[in-house]
């Protein structure tokens, strides 16, 4: 197997992480992809948009690259927080996720124009953090969506219990429903006898 450079590695990996956020979203009506499964609000379409401004920033405005419509995120005063995190009623599932696609083609543009260690700043960083280059925030962008990945993996599983990596590919165990029951029992008990030391 011939060796993958780093650009491309990190960039299969961004690809990877993209595609199994918006997976989540696949077979759901539109109260489910909107509705909030935690305390704090988190919700698939959210996650979605959020990330949209993500990509549009990091691998657009940092490197000189602005996208117009990222700027509220960039610029964020904080007087509404989390704005970025969920959609409006006037926002349309299609709008999202056309916005998330739109942010992949300008992220992909970038990493394709720039080497590695071309130079970037990122001003909502703090002091002695702000000058990066594409590789540190290539390395950023593929974490924080791989973390909004995991967000959505668990609000998924909350809507209708589908759970999984990616289409064709879940990277469970292939047992049935009474088995998955009985495992959560298992763990259950183990966690209340360990409470109970």
């Amino acid at each position: 197997m011939a060796p993958v450079d780093a650009k491309t590695a990190l960039r299969r990996d961004l690809q990877a992480g993209r595609d199994a956020v918006l997976w989540k979203l696949e077979g759901l009506p539109e109260y489910d992809v909107r509705r909030p499964m935690t305390p704090t609000g988190t919700n698939l379409l959210g996650l979605v948009k959020h990330l949209a401004f993500v990509e549009q920033g990091y691998l657009g405005a940092v490197f000189g690259r602005p996208v117009p419509e990222a700027q509220a995120w960039i610029e964020d005063d904080g007087s509404e927080p989390n704005w970025d995190l969920w959609a409006t009623a006037d926002e349309t599932r299609e709008q999202v996720v056309d916005g998330y696609r739109r942010a992949w083609a300008h992220a992909d543009a970038t990493i394709g124009a720039l080497p590695l260690d071309a130079p970037g700043h990122v001003p909502w960083w703090g002091p002695g953090r702000r000058d990066v280059t594409l590789h540190q925030v290539l390395v950023h962008v593929v974490a924080e969506t791989h973390r909004h990945a995991g967000h959505a993996d668990i609000v998924r599983e909350l809507i209708d219990g589908a759970a999984g990596l990616r289409a064709g590919g879940s990277n469970l165990p292939e047992v049935d429903r009474a088995w998955w029951s009985a495992h959560r029992e298992l763990i259950e008990q183990v966690a209340r006898d360990a409470a109970a030391r």
